[in-house]
């Protein structure tokens, strides 16, 4: 069984976590230092940086559930070839 946090696999975590990271590091090293003052993030606010950063990250979360079921497809398929072939 897998481990769980806060009710939530290890796997999940891991994920939520690397999209962050990874979110972040595109919006504070790419977007914002480009953007105008209105989208750049300032600590402890919410506001329209925020906002973009955030979206950033669920992209990213996105990117990375996508190439999660693709895997799995994949798995799935090669392993049904693996039976017709005998």
């Amino acid at each position: 069984m897998a481990r769980q946090l806060a009710g939530l696999s290890l796997r999940k975590w891991v994920e939520y976590l690397v999209a962050v990271l990874i979110g972040n590091a595109i919006y504070y090293y790419s977007f914002m230092p480009h953007m105008p003052p209105a989208l750049q993030h300032q600590g402890f606010r919410i506001d329209g940086g925020w906002l973009l950063d955030f979206a950033i990250c669920v992209a990213i979360y996105g990117l990375i559930r996508l190439g999660a079921r693709i895997q799995r497809r994949n798995q799935e398929s090669n392993e049904a070839h693996k039976v017709e072939k005998g």
